[in-house]
């Protein structure tokens, strides 16, 4: 089994679980993470295989990704345990069908714009690939260059700023994340396979930005079949990185999902 990336946000055994998205790795949520500590709730960050410093996998298959993730939260948690998983995007699709086919891990579950559908909006990835293939890792002498060589390209700095995380100088210029199997793969992670299992009928927060194009009308029904206790949110002035754009609204949502869930919160020390 490759080795998955994980790090504690937290004092104790982690009750929140976070997934990040395409590009992402699970520093991303380290804000969120870190205002529901101080609610009680100690998470673990979780680095997506091909993504950040988890191992990289000869291929993406989302079942797979879904069943190693449970195998490693009942390795490292103890098969009692019980979490409120959060995922983002692809995230999102790996936390929803690990709920489906272990529920037995699962108090509750956060899906942050994304649904159990073939996502549109992933297309617009195929752009980002072409961008960061754009720079001449060889001969970059900076960050900061590479920012100016992305900004044609990619003009909204919040998302050239999220891709450039990304960029490692030892022991040479290069990207962590697994780029040529991603792109080879990005028609997969688009997709979403028949999960084999399911409903999930325990709590479900689905947190949707107002401006996103990744969750359309078609998704409710979808959703609801496999999760017949979700309540759907649609988080105002946010795009697809609703939790980048709105950290309080999600924060808030995830500390009443959690308690919802039933996870106790840690007593103050």
């Amino acid at each position: 089994m490759a080795a998955v990336h994980t790090e504690l946000v937290g004092a104790g055994r982690p009750v929140v679980a976070y997934l990040h998205g395409l590009f992402g790795r699970g520093r991303n949520w380290t804000g969120i993470a870190a205002a529901l500590d101080a609610e009680g709730f100690p998470g673990v960050l979780v680095d997506l295989p091909n993504h950040g410093r988890s191992a990289w996998t000869p291929g993406v298959d989302y079942l797979d990704l879904a069943d190693r993730l449970a195998a490693e939260f009942d390795e490292r948690l103890g098969s009692a345990a019980r979490l409120l998983l959060v995922g983002h995007s692809m995230g999102g699709k790996v936390a929803m069908l690990l709920a489906l086919r272990h529920p037995e891990l699962v108090a509750g579950l956060a899906v942050v714009d994304i649904a159990p559908s073939r996502s549109a909006g992933v297309d617009s990835f195929a752009e980002l690939f072409a961008a960061l293939h754009s720079l001449d890792l060889a001969t970059l002498r900076s960050r900061g260059e590479a920012d100016a060589q992305l900004t044609p390209l990619v003009p909204d700095p919040a998302v050239r700023g999220f891709l450039l995380q990304n960029l490692r100088r030892r022991p040479r210029w290069h990207w962590q994340p697994n780029l040529a199997l991603l792109e080879a793969n990005l028609d997969v992670i688009g997709d979403w396979p028949d999960p084999g299992a399911g409903p999930y009928r325990g709590p479900v927060r689905w947190l949707t930005g107002a401006h996103s194009p990744y969750v359309g009308a078609s998704d409710e029904a979808p959703m609801r079949a496999l999760f017949p206790a979700v309540r759907r949110v649609v988080v105002p002035d946010s795009g697809h990185w609703v939790q980048a754009d709105q950290p309080e609204a999600v924060v808030a949502e995830l500390v009443d999902l959690a308690r919802e869930s039933g996870l106790r919160p840690r007593p103050p020390t």
